[in-house]
């Protein structure tokens, strides 16, 4: 069992912030739940992720780098799927932070990428093979 059991952000505009990660958890396997204003993926083994109306609309974005949220990051089987993730989100306006690339400075086998939604809200998609053991 997961101890994270769900993960919350609060949005300016959830139908909006919808357009955008619906799209790339579509394509990650969740299953997604709309109801209360709120909306939610689902994917047996991971944290439920919910999107939750801000009560102060028009308070956003978050500006990385401040106190508070940094980025989420998807673990993924493979680089190809790194780059084909980072085309769906930047194909429904996520903005480039960083296009696919290696990460020396991380390990010898990190790729990755970096995109931001409208509210400030940065994911990363990552690719870390184990080492091959010889």
């Amino acid at each position: 069992m997961p101890i994270f059991d769900h993960l919350g952000i609060t949005v300016d505009d959830v139908p909006r912030a919808v357009t955008q990660f619906d799209p790339v958890l579509t394509a990650l396997g969740f299953a997604r739940y709309d109801a209360n204003g709120s909306v939610s993926w689902n994917l047996d083994g991971e944290p439920e992720l919910i999107l939750l109306p801000a009560r102060d609309p028009g308070t956003g974005p978050h500006r990385h780098g401040r106190v508070g949220w940094q980025h989420l990051a998807f673990a993924v089987g493979s680089r190809a799927e790194v780059d084909r993730l980072h085309r769906i989100a930047t194909d429904t306006g996520w903005t480039v932070v960083r296009d696919p690339k290696e990460y020396p400075r991380f390990t010898d086998r990190y790729y990755a990428s970096f995109v931001e939604d409208d509210n400030g809200i940065r994911i990363e998609f990552m690719h870390n093979p184990p080492r091959e053991t010889a």
